[in-house]
């Protein structure tokens, strides 16, 4: 194993999933510019998360259901004159 290849500036950092607002504090070297003060009185760097394992469809067994269908339609309506001048 090669030395002296990790980061040695790990520190206690607070990441935050914005789907669903849960909070948790893990060691990190992310650098951030933003705080939080956490139930335990103290301040911890922030780090905004847009999915995590609590909000993961995988992980929770909830699928979100996408309107592909409604994308179709809407491109074939916004499209339509080019779409039948090209059939001609």
């Amino acid at each position: 194993m090669k030395k002296d290849i990790h980061p040695k500036n790990y520190r206690l950092v607070a990441f935050r999933d914005m789907s669903n607002g849960l909070t948790f504090v893990t060691r990190s070297t992310a650098s951030t510019k933003e705080t939080v003060k956490l139930e335990d009185g103290k301040e911890y760097p922030l780090i905004k998360l847009e999915i995590s394992n609590t909000s993961h469809p995988f992980y929770t067994g909830k699928m979100k259901f996408v309107d592909t269908a409604g994308r179709v339609d809407k491109y074939y309506s916004k499209y339509k004159k080019h779409l039948d001048k090209k059939a001609k």
